[in-house]
């Protein structure tokens, strides 16, 4: 007899109970004296905020179908993303905010587009039912390994900066001359996804996965939506990441080749 169940309703009273762990990993903060009683506090009530206002607005959205609509909303998470990930980058005297709103917009689009209507076959291919859930998932795997990669590549050409300006001077372009500095600034923002590939399913149950089943959904067909997710973060995360790069890193340099990034204090 299968044991497979639907979803089951989670009452205010149980949601209240759920808080309780809130609670627990704020003892901890104030057990151990590390001063994270208040952002744990402010998380947890910006979590039950902003979570139960994109519930409406999602209801609200699904009720009209309007593709402006889903893509005004879409917008306004990559606007949230970039604005996430600047804060992620410490070295701000390169304008990346731009380049990195409007590479996130397209690669986004496409690939989120290219899973919902020929991968899934959902018609039309914006339906906010699909569509604003997977380009989410998108968004915030993707801004993570961007502000790492750029925080990376910024950083490491700040602190190169004589081996950059040494090769330039014997004669190699921008390009080459910080080759090698990109390929790490690349790697450090793709491991992540690269490792999560390799341990789904044995280290850990995605969220996604995780959820169609409590929903009641068939295993296979969870995996399944699953096996094609994993491979649309990796690929939506390669490109943007690397998009993004390219583009940093030419406005690094000037029209002569010098280097625009200001030097340390101490240099």
């Amino acid at each position: 007899m299968p044991l497979t169940i639907g979803a089951l309703d989670i009452s205010t009273a149980e949601l209240a109970l759920a808080s309780l762990f809130i609670v627990a990993a704020g003892a901890i903060s104030l057990w151990g004296r590390i001063g994270l009683g208040k952002p744990i506090l402010m998380g947890a009530v910006r979590c039950v905020l902003q979570l139960t206002i994109m519930g409406y607005v999602l209801s609200f959205i699904f009720g009209i179908a309007s593709p402006w609509l889903v893509f005004l909303i879409f917008c306004v998470m990559v606007a949230f993303a970039v604005r996430i990930v600047r804060g992620n980058v410490s070295e701000k005297s390169i304008p990346f905010v731009f380049p990195s709103f409007v590479t996130m917009l397209l690669v986004y689009t496409v690939v989120t587009g290219i899973v919902s209507g020929l991968i899934v076959g959902v018609s039309p291919f914006w339906h906010p039912q699909y569509f604003i859930p997977l380009a989410g998932m998108v968004a915030g795997n993707s801004m993570t390994a961007l502000g790492l990669s750029l925080d990376r590549l910024l950083s490491d050409l700040k602190a190169k900066r004589d081996l950059v300006e040494m090769q330039l001077c014997l004669g190699a372009t921008p390009v080459e001359a910080s080759q090698d500095i990109f390929r790490d600034a690349l790697k450090a923002g793709m491991i992540p996804s690269v490792n999560s590939l390799a341990g789904v399913g044995l280290v850990f149950l995605p969220g996604m996965m995780t959820g169609q089943i409590l929903s009641g959904e068939d295993p296979m067909l969870a995996i399944r939506y699953q096996i094609v997710v994993m491979f649309m973060l990796l690929a939506s995360t390669a490109l943007t990441v690397s998009m993004v790069l390219g583009i940093v890193r030419q406005r690094c340099f000037g029209v002569g080749g010098q280097l625009l990034l200001r030097p340390n204090r101490s240099q």
